[in-house]
């Protein structure tokens, strides 16, 4: 990819005080690009806002909780301000929620975890799209997660809320098929962030016996790659991957690095998209008609 792509293109990054939204947003201004970072955490944000002090001139921070539909309203009232133009929207911000069987975790907790997870992230996402309608050229990276793409017990609120903002990724694709504004979706499988840590302090009782031990596991031999994890995101934001859209991409299981090749028939087909699994799919016959 060409060395300079990134300079002076100008990304919002949310959740990007801690973990891996911190890591995407240094690899960005290493890059030289404008960045307007966000989160909820004011003085995990201070303490992050250390590190950028020498690309200064290049990053706006701005405290958003981007559940609260207020608070995104006035963001992007003061982004459009200072911004004539936007390029990219990295959508990181999110929570584990409540831990523990469905019927026995908080009702408030569970709806927290919907509002921020999904329903703020699409708020967000809304919010940019007649911007990137305007600009006719747009790219959204959604990071997805667990179960998303398979069953997470003890998870639900977590695990409902990324199911529902993947397939509204999905939908937004080809809504937004005319405009050149690419929409996808990344699965960037176990990491060794503070959200593992909030995993082993609840223990196997909440968790599950077998995921606590997993990630027990995971812990002491490495999560995924942050590296890998920034490199996909690399591809997804670049114009290397225009035309790629709608799709739940894999950091782990997924040849994503030949996908530019591969664009007709990615555009046709539906893989890397959430779908049924029918009888005729698993050889069951009595299951269909």
């Amino acid at each position: 990819m060409d060395k300079n792509f990134f300079s002076k293109k100008t990304i919002i990054i949310t959740g990007s005080n801690q973990g891996l939204g911190l890591e995407i947003a240094k690899f960005f201004a290493l890059k030289n690009s404008n960045l307007i970072l966000c989160a909820r955490n004011k003085k995990k944000f201070m303490q992050s806002k250390k590190y950028f002090s020498k690309y200064k001139k290049n990053i706006l921070f701005t405290k958003l909780d981007i559940s609260k539909k207020s608070q995104v309203d006035k963001f992007f009232k003061k982004i459009f301000k200072k911004f004539k133009k936007v390029d990219i929207l990295i959508n990181n911000a999110g929570i584990y929620g409540p831990k523990g069987k469905s019927e026995k975790l908080s009702w408030t907790e569970w709806k927290k975890t919907i509002d921020i997870n999904l329903l703020g992230s699409i708020y967000v996402i809304n919010k940019i799209i007649p911007h990137f309608k305007k600009n006719r050229y747009g790219k959204i990276i959604q990071i997805s997660g667990g179960g998303a793409a398979s069953t997470f017990p003890f998870f639900s609120p977590y695990s409902v809320s990324k199911i529902g903002i993947v397939r509204f990724i999905e939908n937004l694709s080809i809504e937004l098929k005319n405009y050149k504004i690419f929409v996808n979706s990344i699965a960037p499988g176990p990491i060794n962030t503070r959200m593992l840590e909030e995993v082993l302090k609840s223990g196997p009782n909440k968790v599950g016996k077998f995921f606590f031990e997993k990630s027990k596991k995971q812990k002491k031999d490495g999560g995924t790659s942050i590296k890998k994890i920034i490199e996909l995101v690399e591809f997804l934001a670049h114009k290397k991957s225009d035309h790629i859209s709608g799709k739940l991409i894999s950091v782990l299981w997924d040849n994503w690095k030949i996908f530019h090749k591969k664009k007709k028939i990615l555009n046709y087909s539906d893989v890397g998209t959430l779908r049924r699994i029918t009888g005729k799919d698993r050889k069951i016959k009595f299951f269909d008609k």
